[in-house]
């Protein structure tokens, strides 16, 4: 099992940037996808975007294209997603997903983080 704990969120004025980290312990990080999810209280959660085993390739909602990064060191079994030019409507809680595919989109994740709060004042 992989177990998955994202740290990084916080309050932000709106234009602020933001960097999370999400931290998977299991032995054959490389080999999971990951991704992104963010959910707003009384909505649906909702695909941000996802990274290859190797980093390789990304592929991101288009809500958030341009501002939104996906990155990853498997050396340190850690995924981050660089947030810049924040809006009020990205407030919610951001989880992280492992996939065992070795890349895919918006579903197929099999593990997931208890996620962290960002909330963006304007």
């Amino acid at each position: 099992q992989v177990q998955l704990v994202e740290s990084g969120g916080g309050l932000v004025q709106a234009g602020d940037s933001l960097k999370l980290s999400c931290a998977a312990s299991g032995r054959t990080f490389s080999s999971y996808a990951m991704g992104w999810f963010r959910q707003v209280p009384g909505k649906e959660r909702n695909f941000i975007g996802t990274i290859s085993g190797d980093g390789a390739r990304t592929y991101y909602a288009d809500s958030v294209k341009g501002r939104f990064t996906i990155s990853r060191d498997n050396a340190k079994n850690t995924v981050y997603l660089q947030m810049i030019s924040l809006k009020p409507e990205d407030t919610a809680v951001y989880y992280c997903a492992a996939s065992k595919f070795w890349f895919t989109t918006k579903t197929g994740y099999d593990y997931w983080g208890q996620g962290t709060q960002v909330t963006v004042s304007s």
